[in-house]
């Protein structure tokens, strides 16, 4: 998967070259699966297959980041636990 700077498609940056870049990065796309309204579990899934990102990673960028936003966090955790209780049922029975 490309990352996208601005207009241009560049290769993603090294965690051990540009450790900070990729910590933007990782955040990011974090963000990306907010906007998607995605579980913990499900965006380092998906940081994992799409943008091979270390789940270790993730997590800890995440962490961070709920640390830093703890209103935001508990707002967003608040308005999909519905959501993902209502698939983590359809997933069980499909």
């Amino acid at each position: 998967m490309m990352y996208h700077y601005g207009h241009h498609r560049r290769p993603p940056p090294c965690l051990r070259c540009h450790p900070h870049g990729y910590i933007r990065m990782v955040q990011h796309l974090i963000e990306r699966c907010l906007l998607l309204q995605m579980s913990r579990n499900q965006c380092l899934k998906a940081l994992a297959k799409h943008a091979r990102v270390h789940p270790l990673v993730t997590l800890t960028v995440w962490r961070e980041l709920q640390k830093e936003n703890r209103d935001f966090f508990q707002a967003y955790f608040h308005s999909i636990s519905p959501r993902q209780t209502q698939a983590g049922v359809l997933e069980r029975y499909c």
